[in-house]
């Protein structure tokens, strides 16, 4: 894999601390999926991929594993096969399992988890199992039913505000006694409040390509 002008702005030692890296993503949807993408062409060439979710029809507006051809094939397959061809030395991991309590020791032995689920008690069993455990974990927070300009920053989820997934999150954390946690949020308020959360492209992309930039700078920060 070319990543030449990777290196242009940070160096091959840079590149190679990136390489040397383990990264474990946690739904590879809208969110998920997107920061995969951006993950491998950055240089990451360790991932562990989990998700339950086959793709469907409704996926193809806004996740990078769904076109016509993928429909009924498992997300973490078809992105596996996408990361491979932009980098064939990446070295891939994949459950096709819902995270979980019972499941919970896959995330062991990453450098970082991105969190991408929606599913508030698998999230918060993740969260606290990685607090416990000091394992580094970055959460995303709602990229539904919003159409305006994104505008996303990183906080700690006791500072977010108008967003739904966030709000029932922070209690249920602040409950199991989690005092912070690092997450990406929009900053803007929902442009739909109906029953069935609307999603459309750019929205959880950009929140993708967010965590992406987070957890790159972390790197090479030597934060992680």
């Amino acid at each position: 894999m070319d990543l030449s002008r990777n290196e242009i702005l940070i160096g091959q030692e840079g590149q190679a601390l990136i390489a040397s890296k383990n990264v474990c993503v946690v739904g590879v949807g809208g969110v998920g999926g997107m920061a995969v993408m951006a993950l491998a062409r950055c240089g990451i060439e360790n991932f562990t991929l989990i998700d339950f979710d086959k793709v469907s029809s409704s996926n193809i507006n806004r996740q990078v594993v769904a076109w016509q051809e993928t429909i009924g094939q498992n997300k973490v397959d078809v992105l596996k096969k996408m990361i491979l061809a932009i980098n064939p030395k990446a070295k891939i991991k994949t459950f096709c399992e819902r995270i979980c309590k019972e499941n919970l020791s896959i995330l062991n032995s990453h450098d970082i988890v991105v969190d991408a689920i929606d599913s508030i008690q698998d999230k918060v069993e993740m969260i606290c199992y990685c607090k416990e455990n000091n394992i580094n974990i970055i959460s995303a927070m709602g990229a539904g039913n919003k159409i305006d300009l994104p505008k996303f920053e990183v906080m700690d989820i006791y500072k977010t505000h108008d967003d739904g997934l966030a709000k029932v999150l922070r209690k249920k954390l602040r409950e199991r006694g989690i005092k912070n946690l690092q997450v990406v949020s929009a900053l803007t308020k929902p442009s739909y409040n109906g029953k069935i959360v609307g999603s459309i492209a750019y929205y959880p992309a950009t929140c993708g390509l967010f965590i992406c930039s987070v957890i790159i700078n972390k790197i090479l920060r030597r934060e992680i």
